[in-house]
């Protein structure tokens, strides 16, 4: 079951997203609203997998609403603009539903929505050999031995992977951290995760991975040691 809540200034367009909600099996639709700052609380308190999000609000924008919470939640922009399509994707939003929309089109939208959790969460014996991220428009499935270190930048990640492209995402290096084994990764400053593996040398406070130096937080050198030192 996903878990939503849809936020649009228009209650019509509210009203019309909880009728086509109440026809799909695997979508919950726990509220609405009608202004952003009443969803961001709600949101701090009940962290939901999927939001329905107008883009053209009047107190702040749908895209900078959603640029604002720091929990990994999926998203569905519900705008009549299309000038903001590609912003939006940017974001890697799961869809785009441009008003008015049929119900056709809506379940679309939140099949995408139901398959990137499932995937995301599969029971998979290999599962902890691989990590799921969302980036470039798609599902990425980004085998385990590969990371080099990963790069935390605000409220986005740069997975650098052995001899592939560096993968951009939008998430936090908390919550990448948590999906990752952390026997295996370990958080060496406020703005990188690196594998135990991978570290080939460690000089005053300096790590050494494939040519590139990676420093080691104050706050994080003593659990650091100890654990590299065993």
């Amino acid at each position: 079951m996903i878990n939503a809540i849809a936020i649009d200034d228009e209650p019509p367009a509210l009203r019309v997203l909880e009728n086509f909600c109440n026809r799909i099996d695997f979508i919950s639709l726990q509220k609405t609203f009608t202004k952003t700052e009443d969803a961001m609380k709600y949101l701090e308190k009940f962290p939901v997998d999927l939001i329905f999000l107008d883009i053209h609000m009047p107190a702040i924008s749908g895209i900078d609403f959603y640029k604002s919470i720091k929990q990994e939640t999926m998203v569905i922009f519900v705008t009549a603009h299309s000038q903001y399509a590609v912003e939006g994707f940017n974001l890697n939003a799961i869809d785009y539903l441009l008003k008015p929309f049929p119900f056709e089109r809506f379940q679309q939208a939140v099949k995408k929505a139901n398959d990137f959790k499932s995937l995301a969460t599969q029971a998979d014996p290999l599962q902890d050999q691989f990590l799921f991220v969302r980036a470039d428009y798609s599902l990425l499935k980004i085998p385990i031995a590969d990371i080099l270190f990963i790069e935390g930048l605000d409220d986005y990640i740069k997975i650098h992977l052995d001899k592939q492209k560096t993968i951009v995402a939008r998430m936090t290096l908390k919550s990448i951290h948590e999906k990752l084994n952390s026997g295996s990764f370990i958080r060496v400053h406020r703005s990188y995760i690196v594998p135990l593996n991978r570290i080939e040398s460690v000089r005053n406070r300096i790590i050494n991975i494939e040519g590139t130096e990676i420093p080691i937080g104050n706050s994080y050198a003593d659990t650091f040691f100890s654990v590299f030192g065993k």
